[in-house]
């Protein structure tokens, strides 16, 4: 598994990306029309979710489902304080075949 300190410094750089990315897509989209938006914002990060994302692929996990229930939600709660439930987090069967 990866040191706490590398875990740190993956979680600055994916969050300087989301940052990043973020800026640019909101430069080069089109805005809203004035409907109202129904999508209630997360409690985790996109610099989380994608750090989540990197530790499992390097983790030997074949499961991210297994991977997230015992070893986030158990054992690294204390590097994710806002971890949601295995429902929330958007990961499905479809978009794990992606990440293979």
């Amino acid at each position: 598994m990866v040191t706490k300190d590398k875990t740190t410094e993956i979680f600055c750089m994916a969050d300087d990306f989301c940052k990043f990315f973020d800026a640019i897509t909101a430069k080069y989209t089109l805005k809203p029309t004035g409907k109202r938006k129904y999508h209630r914002s997360s409690t985790m990060s996109k610099a989380e979710v994608m750090l989540i994302m990197i530790l499992f692929q390097t983790s030997g996990y074949r499961c991210f489902k297994h991977f997230y229930l015992e070893k986030v939600c158990k054992h690294l709660r204390h590097l994710f304080p806002n971890v949601v439930s295995y429902n929330r987090i958007g990961i499905n069967g479809k978009s794990q075949k992606v990440l293979r």
